[in-house]
């Protein structure tokens, strides 16, 4: 019979963790725990109290031999690290993760893994960074002050991920899927991040193989994303190219369809490689691909600047329809080709 254990503020997360092994559930009762733990064990939940009552912060223990966060220094550190030989059916929920040197919530190589509920806040580099695994849910977590994404999907070429009902401000990117495939993306809010979303195709020297196909983004809220990214050497986004006021990019994505979303209101305050609120493009310069056989369907683009839409992209090869946007690039689109004026 798999263990249940309560840990209690002042307890060691990571002792019961270890000694309730497979399939345990382990429960935080409210209050501050100054650890980070390593989930390395099959069929674990791990839950709080709630967020902003259950509260992992950083303190002076870090588990033996813990993985690192991937491409982050030895001393970096991570909230909750889900990594293991065949780690699945992992469950994260009810509790904030909150100022640590690497991500809130880190899974590596993971075959499947929920986070509910989460608020990763103020976390340096990522919010929950999913990374090489299958089956990803992320659902109902709120993430900010982060580096680089609030919540991003990182080569996971067949995730079934599901990332829906979540809140996602103040970083580089609101939602991060970056070279990965078969994501749903469904009624976020993304808010004050220097872009609302990004899916990326873009193939990395020493790292899998890229690729973002058959994703679905729908029923998004992407507004004011007006902070400035990779501008400064260690600010943020500072791996990427300066970006700014961006609500959705598609760049070298392959049948991602982009269905009834509202992105409006977002403003750069800095440069930006990007030059609409929405942006289709190609990433074949980075390694990439064009942008093909996208579907873009009766959303609203409206209150942006410079612009609402960069279609950098053969039209030929996307569908678009009804979609509702002021002004874009290239100019006198019509209702016959997608789009018409409010």
């Amino acid at each position: 019979m798999a263990r249940e254990m309560t840990v209690r503020p002042g307890e060691s997360i990571q002792r019961a963790l270890d000694e309730a092994g497979p399939g345990a559930r382990i429960s935080l009762e409210a209050g501050r725990y100054p650890q980070s733990v390593w989930i390395r064990h099959p069929g674990v939940t791990l839950t709080g109290a709630g967020p902003g009552r259950t509260v992992l912060e950083p303190g002076a223990g870090i588990p033996a031999e813990v993985p690192p966060l991937h491409d982050a220094a030895a001393d970096v550190v991570s909230g909750v690290t889900v990594h293991g030989e065949r780690v699945g059916d992992v469950r994260v929920e009810s509790l904030s993760v909150r100022g640590f040197s690497g991500a809130g919530i880190y899974a590596h190589t993971v075959s499947g893994v929920t986070v509910r509920e989460v608020a990763a806040e103020d976390n340096a580099v990522w919010g929950v960074y999913l990374r090489e695994s299958s089956g990803c849910v992320v659902r109902d977590c709120r993430a900010s002050g982060s580096r680089y994404g609030g919540v991003a999907l990182s080569f996971c070429p067949r995730s079934d991920a599901l990332i829906t009902g979540n809140e996602s401000f103040a970083n580089a990117f609101g939602v991060f899927v970056d070279n990965s495939s078969g994501a749903r993306v469904v009624r976020n809010s993304c808010h004050g991040n220097a872009i609302g979303m990004l899916l990326l195709n873009q193939v990395y020297e020493g790292e899998p193989e890229g690729g973002v196909r058959d994703c679905l983004v729908i029923g998004n809220d992407l507004r004011a994303n007006n902070l400035a990214a990779g501008a400064e050497p260690d600010g943020l986004g500072a791996a990427g190219p300066p970006i700014s006021g961006v609500g959705l990019a598609l760049i070298g994505t392959h049948r991602v369809s982009v269905v009834d979303n509202r992105i409006h209101d977002n403003h750069p305050s800095g440069e930006s490689v990007m030059g609409a609120a929405f942006v289709i493009g190609s990433s074949k310069e980075w390694g990439g691909d064009d942008a093909l056989d996208n579907h873009v369907l009766w959303n609203r683009i409206t209150g942006n600047s410079p612009l609402d839409h960069q279609l950098g992209a053969d039209l030929a090869r996307q569908v678009c329809a009804g979609n509702v946007a002021d002004k874009g690039d290239p100019p006198g689109l019509t209702a016959a080709d997608g789009w018409r004026p409010r």
